[in-house]
């Protein structure tokens, strides 16, 4: 693993950053939320550097498809339904990943959650009946991602099947209606944010566009360990009083950086909020 990336890191920093950072300097500016366009969707903009620091470091971050998809509004930290499930099995060619077993459990326990899905159990059909059944404000998946050129060929992997992204879309519209929509889809996947020009971030985005107010999603395969201890921080973070879902992002990827071991981009940079930022 090496550290060219900084130069190129640096140079973004200039184009973008540099002109307009007095700016946000003088209005006192903590969070940046972008709209991108083209090739940047796929550059994880959060590893621009000034050269001594990380742009995450110095802002909270969050990326929306467009201004129309999103509805900026607190996020109600009272009385918070969690929906927990994931597959730590090897299946349909996939590896396993030992990771998950652990990560649900925790945070189970930090969120005080009643249901968890998991492995055999984990598929459409018990989701659905979950969706149905009660008003969860947080929808939470550990699984195998993979974004590919149409819709079939995206999809989040199920024990027997895979949820792909028209499945995705059913399933977050039927709280849509509610009083209480889903406040976050937390994506613990490889690649769910990746996208094209005909889905613009991915999975991720068509969530949005289903109507959950916000998604946490990563841009590339991530390293199973990293991936626990990034999500368990974040939803510690999460419940803190005054914290917005991007500041709660912040503050996790910053505890990654301060370890030596997950210093480097490759480990905290794919983790991405899109949506509502609050």
């Amino acid at each position: 693993m090496n550290n060219r990336f900084l130069y190129l890191a640096e140079q973004l920093y200039d184009w973008i950053i540099r002109p307009v950072e007095a700016e946000l300097t003088a209005r006192e500016i903590t969070t940046l939320v972008i709209a991108p366009d083209g090739v940047l969707r796929l550059i994880p903009l959060t590893t621009l550097s000034d050269g001594k620091e990380f742009l995450i470091q110095k802002y909270a971050m969050a990326l929306i498809p467009a201004i129309t998809l999103t509805d900026p509004k607190p996020f109600p930290k009272e009385n918070i339904e969690i929906l927990l499930s994931g597959l730590s099995e090897g299946r349909q060619g996939f590896s396993p990943l030992p990771s998950v077993v652990a990560e649900l459990r925790d945070i189970k326990k930090i969120m005080d959650a009643k249901i968890l899905i998991m492995n055999k159990a984990f598929n459409e059909e018990n989701l659905t009946r979950e969706f149905k059944t009660r008003a969860y404000s947080i929808l939470h998946v550990a699984t195998h991602g993979v974004f590919g050129g149409t819709p079939d060929e995206s999809f989040l992997l199920h024990y027997d099947s895979k949820l792909t992204m028209n499945g995705l879309e059913k399933l977050i519209s039927l709280s849509r209606f509610r009083d209480r929509p889903v406040e976050l889809l937390t994506l613990s996947a490889c690649q769910t944010a990746l996208g094209n020009e005909r889905a613009a971030l991915g999975l991720a985005g068509v969530a949005v566009k289903a109507g959950v107010r916000s998604t946490i999603a990563t841009l590339w395969y991530v390293d199973d360990e990293a991936t626990s201890l990034a999500i368990r921080e974040f939803y510690r973070q999460i419940k803190k009083p005054g914290i917005s879902k991007a500041e709660a992002l912040q503050n996790t990827q910053k505890k990654l950086i301060d370890q030596r071991r997950y210093w480097h981009p490759l480990y905290w940079a794919p983790f991405l909020l899109i949506g509502n930022w609050m």
